[in-house]
């Protein structure tokens, strides 16, 4: 049996004073105030692509699936990208803690060399995938388009990458910057940025749905060039940003960040992949099944930012639990960030389902007559999301709660399984098999997305509770001091 007589949580509590509702209230409140910073962060981060979606749903079917296409296959790229460099903030935390200032530039090399490996690779990739896409069963017409689109967005990848390594570098030094500042002003740029260049305003050429992708490459350099900016005016940061060791070769601070941020990169891939390749099995349907793709998957990221948020403070509080052997404690959390994550996603499904026609119309213009089967086939779809985002956001904090808890490897392993095992072939079956169209492609989407969610928590419960065990019969540590 543990010892549970004088064990702490995070909030000071002894494990007797757990067991009441008194837990679960003041654990809810240090869980929520430490995701709502990262929520809004997220929301902001993810404004830029949905005033993308909202502006090309005012010029067609057409214009939505290319643009659609592009964005998911960038996307995909970007988030494996920004997987390798995530270890970065860990690692240079380390760092911080040893005073080592010197590693501290070097991973901040290490961060930067991965970035730009990742975005030359990937800006090629991207230029190169047209005849891929043919043959995969995507409309050339939706093809061509969207090659318009990438020659131009591509090479974005670039400062996107790089802001992404300042954005861990300086949150491992818990010195994370105007980060939501920025974004909110990136936003402001993209939504003007966009009016002028698709319309010609100011003077300027009228790209069409082009200029959405200039606009997206520019918000994307003048973001990182902000942040430099903010570096350089910061007297804690500026020195490791202009120091020798930031601008040489360190082997070993390279392989570090490759070592840690692989599996996570992995994750990543595997999940962005997975809603990559049914996108690209919607789009053998035609092109409003593409489009409809386009407008839901944008509508569920919004909502998905909120499970993001969730995951992420969780799997810091967990971490803690971890690092004083308080598996009681990690496992109560794990439950709790997963309960938040279903609630305020079954409070989202009720406005899909009470009003969804009105959600869709503020991405999809009813003015242009291709779009009448666009809009009805996405009111579908975001019925069909009311349930599917619940396991999404459930899934997400599986990720974060397992990493918590010191396993990085489970959750890609469980991806595999969850996603492509299951997730994939059910929406080929009912989607193209069945011939249930986009929507058995979403109903599949749902299953595989359920799956991944039991494995990866029934994982957390296991391995709290072997750990639990494990560290039983150790002396309780003593309580951290406030």
């Amino acid at each position: 049996m543990s010892n549970t007589t004088d064990t702490t949580d995070t909030t000071g509590a002894t494990r007797a004073e757990q067991a009441g509702a008194g837990w679960w209230v003041r654990n809810s409140r240090a869980l929520l105030g430490l995701a709502l910073p990262l929520v809004l962060t997220n929301f902001a981060y993810v404004a830029l692509t949905t005033v993308d979606i909202v502006m090309l749903g005012r010029l067609g079917a057409l214009e939505i699936a290319a643009a659609g296409l592009a964005i998911a296959l960038f996307n995909q790229l970007r988030t494996t990208g920004t997987g390798l460099v995530t270890g970065v903030s860990n690692l240079v935390a380390e760092a911080r803690v040893r005073d080592d200032k010197a590693r501290i530039g070097a991973l901040l090399f290490a961060g930067f060399f991965w970035a730009t490996v990742c975005g030359v690779v990937f800006c090629a990739a991207l230029l190169l995938i047209g005849p891929l896409l043919v043959l995969l069963g995507q409309d050339p017409k939706v093809v061509d388009k969207a090659g318009e689109f990438l020659v131009v967005l591509a090479p974005g990848m670039l400062p996107c990458l790089w802001f992404q390594n300042l954005r861990h570098f300086t949150t491992g030094l818990k010195r994370p910057g105007p980060l939501l500042a920025i974004t909110l002003a990136s936003v402001g740029a993209t939504i003007g940025l966009n009016h002028a260049l698709i319309y010609g305003k100011f003077g300027l050429p009228e790209f069409g749905f082009v200029g959405v992708a200039i606009a997206t490459v520019t918000v994307f350099l003048l973001s990182f060039l902000a942040f430099v900016a903010v570096i350089l005016r910061d007297g804690v940061l500026r020195p490791y940003l202009t120091s020798l060791h930031a601008w040489r070769w360190n082997g070993d601070a390279v392989r570090s960040v490759w070592r840690l941020g692989l599996p996570i990169s992995g994750t990543y891939a595997s999940e962005a992949g997975f809603f990559s390749v049914l996108t690209l099995v919607i789009g053998s349907l035609g092109v409003e099944a593409l489009a409809a793709q386009t407008v839901l998957n944008q509508i569920v990221y919004i909502v998905f930012m909120i499970s993001a948020g969730l995951s992420h403070a969780a799997s810091i509080h967990i971490s803690e639990a971890d690092g004083r052997n308080d598996y009681v404690t990690a496992r109560r959390t794990g439950l709790l960030a997963t309960a938040w994550g279903v609630i305020t996603t079954l409070v989202v499904a009720v406005v899909y389902l009470v009003i969804p026609e009105p959600i869709v119309s503020l991405f999809v213009s009813a003015e242009h007559a291709d779009n009448a089967d666009v809009i009805a086939l996405t009111v579908t779809g975001l019925l069909i999301a009311a349930l599917m985002q619940v396991f999404d956001a459930t899934q997400n904090i599986g990720n974060g709660i397992l990493r918590g808890i010191g396993d990085t490897a489970g959750p890609f392993k469980i991806s595999l399984v969850g996603y492509w095992l299951i997730g994939l072939p059910s929406g080929y079956l009912l989607g193209v098999t069945a011939d249930w169209g986009v929507e058995g492609v979403w109903i599949g989407q749902t299953i595989g997305l359920a799956a991944t969610a039991t494995i990866l928590l029934t994982a957390f419960l296991r391995r709290a509770e072997r750990l639990r065990r494990e560290t039983s019969g150790a002396p309780a540590p003593e309580p951290e001091s406030s």
